[in-house]
């Protein structure tokens, strides 16, 4: 038996949850805002806790790599955040450096487009094909099909739609492998982000900062979460978005049902708007936690796998440890040269 915590750095909040074996010891949920004033809270607990190993806030994702290993270039590649913008990553870069210098069991996880099991051509031109936490909701997702239909890992098949507060994205899992996805950044409109950007919208914009990535979404129309169902306009380009994303997804497998997850869609009418709409639906479940959502769920799962704990086989399964290369590799663009050069990439 192993005790495992798996953090989920959302946009809202920092979930952590921790397993020894299939119980139940970390169910908390912090401010991200907090985590910025006060660092040292992620070591803090993991510490309390007696972790034997630690999924980190991976971001955008990198190969499996130890805390120890993290230095400029893993940060940027996690964050993707250049250097001089003003969106700051003073709070998470002061976390690494706390849980580096307290000699933590603290390991980064790949994201989507970094797996081996997603063929080269669907990665053309893309760096957000899911963030490592939308990885972690997937390997939550094989594990709640696997025990509801008691079948292996290898055959689970499903597409995950994950609906948080930033962002919507969609995972696609044929026989238990991540097999093509559609990032929160390059899909249909979220509630805080407003998803893939219209190319023609780019240029007029010229440049702009990391925080745009954040804007544009529903939110500017239904203004909170549950105002949502009261806004026509609101709800139609948000789920219709999301189904959008979903339908996408079955051009690369043939799913035998949508998994629904996240923030979003535990508002009151979001998830009965979404069965109304499409067919077999259902949430996603998990450990039965009070208080964190499922990606950090997934991240415990994924840290006790690598644990060489009762999930090795369903990350051995899931190909995360083959995971390599960097989220930008595939891009056609001669200018991306410069931004590798310039990070050592």
């Amino acid at each position: 038996m192993v005790r495992v915590i798996g953090i989920d750095p959302g946009t809202k909040s920092f979930d952590l949850c921790g397993l020894d074996d299939e119980k139940i010891i970390l169910d908390v949920s912090i401010s991200t805002k907090d985590i910025n004033k006060e660092p040292a809270l992620l070591s803090s607990i993991i510490i309390e806790t007696g972790a034997d190993l630690v999924v980190g806030p991976s971001g955008f994702g990198i190969p499996v790599t130890n805390i120890k290993d993290i230095g400029e270039r893993e940060l940027f590649l996690m964050s993707l955040i250049k250097k001089g913008d003003k969106k700051s990553l003073l709070g998470l870069r002061a976390s690494i450096k706390q849980m580096q210098d307290s000699n933590l069991p603290v390991f980064f996880i790949p994201g989507v487009i970094h797996l081996p099991t997603v063929p080269s051509y669907r990665k053309l031109n893309r760096i957000d094909m899911g963030t490592a936490d939308k990885l972690c909701c997937a390997a939550l997702g094989i594990r709640d099909q696997a025990l509801r239909y008691k079948i292996g890992y290898n055959e689970t098949s499903f597409i995950l739609l994950e609906m948080g507060f930033g962002y919507t994205a969609a995972i696609a899992v044929q026989k238990g492998k991540i097999v093509d996805g559609i990032g929160g950044s390059t899909g249909n409109i979220g509630f805080l982000s407003l998803g893939g950007m219209d190319s023609e919208l780019a240029y007029l914009l010229g440049s702009f900062n990391k925080e745009l990535v954040f804007k544009g979404g529903v939110e500017k129309l239904a203004r909170s979460p549950e105002g949502l169902m009261q806004n026509k306009d609101a709800l139609n380009a948000y789920i219709e978005g999301a189904i959008k994303d979903i339908l996408q997804l079955t051009s690369s497998v043939d799913p035998w049902e949508i998994l629904v997850s996240g923030r979003i869609s535990r508002v009151e009418g979001i998830f009965d708007e979404m069965k109304h709409r499409i067919a077999n639906v259902r949430r996603l479940e998990g450990f039965g936690t009070k208080t964190v959502k499922e990606a950090a769920q997934g991240a415990a799962i994924i840290a006790n796998g690598l644990a060489g704990g009762s999930y090795s086989q369903l990350i051995e399964t899931m190909q995360v440890k083959k995971a390599k290369g960097t989220s930008l590799d595939y891009i056609l663009l001669p200018e991306i040269e410069t931004i590798k050069k310039d990070y050592n990439i």
